[in-house]
């Protein structure tokens, strides 16, 4: 008996999910939930599930920060990341942070029920020709994806405050760490990333910044 979970902030849309389920996985599990807070509570309480659809736009998701942070804690649950924004360098950058599949919004039921048939099969599922698109995407962005997917959960939620024009003490109260922890943290990214200032980090990161 397959155990699933539906994870979006848009009530309507986690019923069509669960609707296009239903038909194709008899006696399936399905759970549901609305942010990436509520998404790791879940996940928490259910180690056996077998499969995460994925919004990219939930609350606490922003920035790809949602697939690399399900992906760090959970990397033996594949996620297939489900969203109207399919572009080829957003779905280039789900699947270098650890997505199985990218499912579109526009999606038909039966083309759901068959990409998760085959991320649960092993595989990685991506609509049709688009391997072929991905093969164009540049190295440049595949190699900012890498780095960026290399970042502990910490230093990800640092490097988003850095964007967001914070000071270290700023970033500090936020977190609820101390100053040093945070500069730890500032030096551990620029590290990954081979620059010296917050500008460079913010700018190579920004090559990222799709309309997701």
């Amino acid at each position: 008996m397959a155990k699933f979970l539906v994870a979006d902030d848009h009530p309507l849309f986690r019923q069509a999910l669960i609707g296009a389920l239903e038909p194709n996985f008899e006696s399936a599990v399905v759970l549901e939930s609305d942010s990436l807070d509520s998404t790791l509570d879940v996940l928490q309480s259910n180690s056996d599930i077998d499969l995460i659809l994925l919004d990219l736009n939930m609350p606490g998701c922003e920035n790809f920060y949602g697939v690399i942070r399900v992906s760090q804690d959970y990397p033996k649950i594949p996620i297939a990341v489900v969203s109207a924004s399919d572009s080829t360098e957003v779905i280039s950058q789900v699947l270098e942070f650890g997505a199985k599949a990218f499912i579109s919004k526009s999606s038909p039921s039966s083309q759901i029920a068959t990409a998760i048939k085959s991320v649960l099969a092993g595989n990685v599922w991506l609509p049709e020709g688009m391997k072929n698109k991905l093969a164009q995407v540049s190295d440049e962005s595949r190699d900012v994806a890498k780095k960026v997917s290399e970042l502990t959960p910490k230093q990800f939620q640092v490097l988003k405050l850095l964007q967001d024009g914070m000071l270290n003490k700023q970033i500090a109260y936020d977190l609820n760490v101390t100053e040093a922890t945070v500069k730890a943290h500032i030096s551990a990214i620029f590290r990954k990333f081979g620059v010296n200032t917050r500008t460079q980090a913010v700018l190579l990161v920004e090559k990222l910044q799709h309309d997701i």
